[in-house]
């Protein structure tokens, strides 16, 4: 019987070892709450609780977690965080080089000095070489562009 309470308690610790090691690689926030279900886990084995709940505490420990803490904390991790290249062009400006014209598929404009694939945001707008547009979305490389509005045009 303790040969079980030791081999399971190390189970335990061996699995949340490796949630913490997967957490610390990955920072996704998502198995940090699962070895907290371990540690639990491991607490009931040291006071021979059957396995059974064990697993039971476990899994409802961090499924709770999960739900209950992780919006809350990627709130407050990642308010920080950098924007990637991509995202960082939305809501931006940018000058038509050549006219976009979605029905004949082409259009560029210059953002920061470098030249971006264009296109509408809408099949039947089209814009016209130096007009000012608003980055609305990313489709691959190409930026989804639509009239830059009055007071968008600070951000120029």
């Amino acid at each position: 019987m303790v040969e079980s309470i030791i081999t399971e308690g190390m189970c335990w610790l061996i699995l949340f070892v490796m949630l913490v090691v997967i957490e610390i690689v990955t920072l996704g926030l998502t198995t940090i709450w699962f070895a907290a279900g371990c540690l639990v886990a491991f607490v009931l084995s040291l006071f021979h609780i059957s396995l059974p709940v064990q697993i039971f505490v476990f899994l409802t420990v961090s499924v709770l977690l999960f739900i209950l803490t992780r919006p809350v904390a990627i709130r407050y991790f990642n308010k920080d965080r950098a924007r990637t290249n991509v995202e960082s062009v939305i809501g931006r400006s940018a000058v038509v080089l050549e006219t976009i014209d979605n029905v004949h598929a082409k259009g560029r404009v210059e953002l920061d000095g470098m030249e971006w694939s264009a296109r509408s945001s809408l099949d039947t707008e089209t814009y016209q070489k130096d007009e000012v547009v608003r980055i609305t979305d990313v489709q691959g490389v190409k930026l989804i562009v639509e009239h830059l509005h009055t007071e968008d045009s600070e951000k120029v």
